[in-house]
This record gives structure tokens, C-alpha cells and sequence, in this order.
């Protein structure tokens, strides 16, 4: 398994699903180091949320597609879950196969080991209706791991917390986590970048948007933290016309993403005891 996961990673970057990279206002990159799309590499040792966050991988079984994005620990009483983005589990409404995640990882190197995906969960919607930016708001999902003896939270240290956000609800100096890949970006490293947010749209659960970062090919499904909480998944990048680029950032929004956070958890502790 380890070698099948780790032939993936180091695939040609243009494996990867990549996205359209419009440079960021060098006024607008606010990470110290920030590149033309406001990312900066992390610094090792990784500590705190950056050890719990990693690469979520998996195949298209009818395209064949290798899919990549990043993932996060999320605190659960299953110890056992990873936040991404829904559509890093489900990829033109097919539910994903091979699906595996790397906490940690760096550069060729699965610090914390590999665990396959044994359960999923997405809001319906984002299953049964074809895709389309008014499903942004609900592009967040929940992966559940195989235990290796342990629990995954027993070898990579507590999950986050959960940091729910109604619309409207702007955020100052959120950062954000992914491994971008792609023109630019030859290994699979952590990068970082600040951002504020503003609101995305008017309806449903609301979105951030942030116009200081552009999330590369590969930075799906990264955490967005504030305050040492998780608030939100990275969604997309510019998914509506824009020359200057920004990133669409789904909230961790109420009621809804705690009913399928509690599902989840309940899920995977009865598997637990099974």
C-alpha cells in the first residue's frame, strides 16, 4: 500500500488536476515570503495543526484519474477523521477509490504513516446534483480512516476543533495549508498563506472568500485555522471569472456540518467495536 500511495505523490505534477494560476497583487500577498500566489513553504519541524495535516489521495475508477488533496485531522471522540473538501471524496459524483491519507507529509516522506479510507460523508446534495458554483457552500467532507492498532489522533497528536462561522462573517488573518503541485511547485511540500475573507454569496450556508491567496492544483481540501481552530476547507480557486486570482474557502457553517460531523464520528466509533 505504501508503495502504491507514495507512486501517486510522486507522479508528473501534471497528473494532477490542475487549475488556471492568476498572480495575487504582490500588495495583496500577506505571507511573509508570500510567492505569486501568496504561498510560502512551512518550516520544519512541523508542530500543532501543520503535523496534522497531510495528502488525501485517490483514483477515478472510470477516468483513471489520480486525484490529490490535503486533508486535516479533525478532533473526534473516533479519533479516527479527516476534513477535506467534498469534492476530494467525490469527483464527478463518483465516489472515489483508493482513497488514503498521509498526515504529515514531506516531500517523499509519509511521516506518520499511511491510512486508508474505510468511510466517507459529503452533504447530500453535493451527491446527487451535478456540479456547479451554488454547490460551493457544501464542498466540505469528512473521511473516516482505518485503525493501524491505535486510532489515528493517538499517533499524530489531538485533531482540531471544529470553529463554526454563519455567512457574512469575515476573518482576519485566517491561514491556510495544502501541498500545491503543479507549474512552480516540482515536490510535494506544505505551503501556507494568509488571507483575510470576506463574504462569497448570499445564500445557504455562506462562503470566505480571500483574495490575498490562490490555491494551486493540489490545495483542495486544505484546513483554513484561526485562532488554532479549523473555520472552514479550501474549495476552489477563482471558480468565477476573475484576472487576479482568489480562493473560495467553504465554512464550517452551524448546524448542518455538526449533524454530519456527530453521523460521522458515531459511524466510525461503532466500527471501532466491531
Amino acid at each position: 500500500m505504501l508503495r502504491l500511495v507514495l507512486s501517486l505523490l510522486l507522479l508528473d505534477p501534471s497528473a494532477v488536476i490542475e487549475v488556471s494560476q492568476r498572480n495575487i497583487p504582490a500588495p495583496r500577498v500577506l505571507t511573509p515570503d508570500g510567492d505569486r500566489l501568496g504561498y510560502a513553504p512551512v518550516p520544519r519541524p512541523f508542530t500543532g495543526a501543520r503535523q496534522l495535516t497531510g495528502v488525501l489521495v485517490g483514483r477515478d475508477s472510470v477516468t483513471g484519474q489520480d486525484i490529490m488533496c490535503g486533508g486535516t485531522v479533525i478532533g473526534s471522540r473516533s479519533r479516527s477523521l479527516v476534513l477535506t473538501a467534498a469534492h476530494c471524496l467525490y469527483h464527478q459524483g463518483r465516489l472515489l477509490g483508493r482513497l488514503t491519507f498521509l498526515p504529515g507529509y514531506d516531500r517523499g516522506r509519509a511521516r506518520h504513516g499511511v491510512w486508508p479510507v474505510v468511510r466517507s460523508w459529503v452533504p447530500a446534495r453535493w451527491r446527487n446534483q451535478p456540479y456547479s458554483t451554488e454547490l460551493l457552500p457544501y464542498d466540505v467532507g469528512l473521511a473516516g480512516v482505518v485503525r493501524r492498532g491505535r486510532p489515528l489522533e493517538a499517533v499524530t497528536g489531538r485533531g482540531l476543533t471544529a470553529m463554526p462561522t454563519t455567512r457574512g462573517t469575515a476573518l482576519h488573518g485566517l491561514e491556510l495549508l495544502g501541498y500545491p503541485a503543479g507549474k512552480g511547485y516540482p515536490r510535494l511540500r506544505l505551503h501556507r498563506c494568509l488571507g483575510d475573507t470576506t463574504e462569497g454569496v448570499s445564500e445557504g450556508p455562506g462562503l470566505m472568500v480571500t483574495r490575498n491567496c490562490h490555491a494551486a492544483a493540489g490545495g483542495s481540501g486544505g484546513p483554513a485555522l484561526y485562532g488554532g481552530a479549523v473555520a472552514g476547507v479550501v474549495s476552489s480557486s477563482s471558480p468565477l471569472s476573475d484576472t487576479k486570482g482568489y480562493t473560495v474557502l467553504t465554512r464550517l457553517g452551524g448546524r448542518p456540518f455538526e449533524r454530519m460531523l456527530a453521523k460521522a464520528d458515531r459511524a466510525m466509533r461503532a466500527e471501532r467495536k466491531d
